[in-house]
C-alpha cells in the first residue's frame, strides 16, 4: 500500500509540473543560529507566494509555499539543524495539497516569527527569509544580554602607574563585528570574507579591552549570523556602552588600493567620493543580508530624525583621530585624516562611534596580512591605544555602571 501512495504522489507530482502549477524549485537553503534569533534563508529559481501561522503544544511554525517543488535541497533542510539552535529542533516537508509545500518547524520554545521575501540581489536569488526570535520582543533581548566581562562595579581601582586606568567609573565600549552570515562583506582575491576577519579581530579587541582593570566590551555578534545596521546601534544603546566601534575591512575596484582608514558620521556628505562610495557599499549591508521592512523598531525612528548630534560626532572625530594615529604605526594609512561619510552604522545620536577599515581586503598582500593572527593581534592592540588615549583626555562623565555575567 505504501509503495502505492508513493507511486501516487511521484505521479501528482509530475502531472503538476507538465502543467505549470509548480513555480520553483529551492537552489540553496541556509541555517544562521544565534542567541537572538536563527535565520532560515531558502533561495529559489523564482519568486515564492507564502503564507504562515504559528501552532501550540508543542510549538510549531508552519510555513505554506506555492509552487514550490521537492527537491534535495528541500530534502536536506533537516540536516542543517545544530543541537545548540536555540529555536528549532527539526523541520519536515511534504505537500500539503495540489501545488502547495508545506514546512512544518518542531521549536524549542515560543517564537516570533518574521517571513518575508527578498528579490535577487548579489550572488543571491530569489529568497524566502524565516527569522525565529523568542517570543519576547528583539528590543528586550538586547537589553536582557548583560555587559560583559565578568562581575564588577563602578570605582573599580586603578592600577599605579597606569594613566589609562584612571577612569572614575568602569568604562564599556561595544564592538561592531562588521557583516556576517547572509552578509559576507568584501571577498579578498584569495577568497578571505570580510565578516570572518571582522569577528576575529572584534574578538582579539574584545580581549584586550576585558583585561583592563575597568573596562569592559561587548559584542554586537559573536558567532556567524546577520545583525540589521539598526539593531547594532540598538544593541549598543541598550548596554549603555561609551563608544561604538564598528570594525571592517575594506575593498574597492583596484586591487592596487591599500592602507587603513578611520570614518565618522557626517551629517553634510562624506568628505570624499571615495568615502561616499564606502558609505553606500556598508550601508547596502541589510539590502544583501535582508531586512523585514515592514518590521517597526521604536529605536529606529529616533536614530534616524536625531541627528542634530553635533556634540557626538565631534567627540567621535577625537576618538577617530587618537585611532588612526595608533593604527598608523602598524600600517600604512590610505588618507592622513579621519574622514566623514553617513554611515546607518555610526548613527547612534549619543554614543561616540567610529568605523574602522583595518585594510583593504581586495589587495592581495593586505589581504595575507589580515589574516595573520599576529597581525589581527597588533591591530587589536593598537586600536585600544587609540581609546585609552582618548579616555586619557576625555574622561567619561561619572555615571554608575555595574558590569554583570553575561
Amino acid at each position: 500500500m505504501a509503495g502505492i501512495q508513493r507511486v501516487l504522489t511521484a505521479w501528482l507530482m509530475l502531472l503538476l509540473l507538465n502543467t505549470g502549477v509548480w513555480a520553483g524549485t529551492l537552489t540553496a537553503a541556509r541555517m544562521w543560529p544565534s542567541p537572538d534569533y536563527t535565520r532560515v534563508t531558502l533561495e529559489s529559481d523564482a519568486p515564492l507566494n507564502f503564507r504562515f501561522f504559528t501552532l501550540g503544544n508543542p510549538e510549531r511554525l508552519v510555513v505554506d509555499i506555492e509552487g514550490l517543488a521537492q527537491s534535495e535541497t528541500l530534502a536536506g533542510l533537516p540536516a542543517l539543524i545544530t543541537p545548540a539552535d536555540p529555536y528549532v529542533a527539526n523541520v519536515r516537508s511534504g505537500l500539503n495539497r495540489p501545488g502547495v509545500m508545506r514546512l512544518v518547524f518542531d521549536l524549542k520554545t515560543r517564537v516570533r516569527p518574521s517571513v518575508f521575501a527578498l528579490n535577487p540581489m548579489g550572488e543571491y536569488g530569489h529568497r524566502l527569509v524565516i527569522d525565529l526570535y523568542a517570543a519576547a520582543s528583539s528590543e528586550s533581548l538586547a537589553a536582557d544580554r548583560a555587559v560583559p566581562g565578568g562581575s564588577g562595579s563602578a570605582g573599580v581601582p586603578a592600577s599605579a602607574g597606569n594613566s589609562a586606568s584612571a577612569f572614575n567609573r568602569l568604562i564599556l565600549v561595544a564592538i561592531d563585528a562588521g557583516h556576517g552570515g547572509e552578509d559576507p562583506g568584501a571577498i579578498g582575491a584569495n577568497g578571505s570574507r570580510e565578516k570572518h576577519i571582522t569577528l576575529k579581530v572584534a574578538k582579539k579587541l574584545k580581549e584586550k579591552i576585558d583585561a583592563e582593570p575597568n573596562m569592559r566590551a561587548y559584542l554586537t555578534r559573536d558567532g556567524d549570523y546577520f545583525i540589521p545596521l539598526h539593531e547594532r546601534v540598538n544593541k549598543a544603546r541598550a548596554v549603555k556602552a561609551d563608544l561604538f566601534v564598528s570594525v571592517h575591512a575594506d575593498a574597492f575596484m583596484r586591487p592596487e588600493a591599500r592602507g587603513s582608514s578611520v570614518f565618522a558620521l557626517s551629517e553634510n556628505g562624506a568628505s570624499s567620493a571615495a568615502a561616499r562610495w564606502l558609505a553606500k557599499r556598508e550601508n547596502d549591508a541589510d539590502l544583501i543580508g535582508g531586512v523585514n521592512i515592514d518590521v517597526k523598531d521604536k529605536y529606529l525612528k529616533r536614530t534616524l530624525i536625531d541627528l542634530s548630534q553635533t556634540a557626538t560626532i565631534n567627540d567621535s572625530l577625537r576618538l577617530a583621530d587618537y585611532v588612526l594615529k595608533e593604527i598608523g604605526e602598524i600600517n600604512s594609512l590610505h588618507k592622513d585624516d579621519v574622514e566623514q561619510a553617513g554611515f546607518a552604522v555610526l548613527k547612534a545620536p549619543d554614543i561616540p562611534s567610529i568605523l574602522v577599515e583595518t585594510a583593504f581586503i581586495s589587495n592581495p598582500e593586505e589581504e595575507k596580512r589580515l589574516n595573520d593572527e599576529a597581525y589581527q593581534d597588533k591591530l587589536a592592540g593598537a586600536i585600544l591605544s587609540g581609546i585609552k588615549a582618548y579616555f586619557d583626555k576625555h574622561p567619561p562623565a561619572g555615571r554608575t555602571k555595574v558590569a554583570r555575567e553575561m
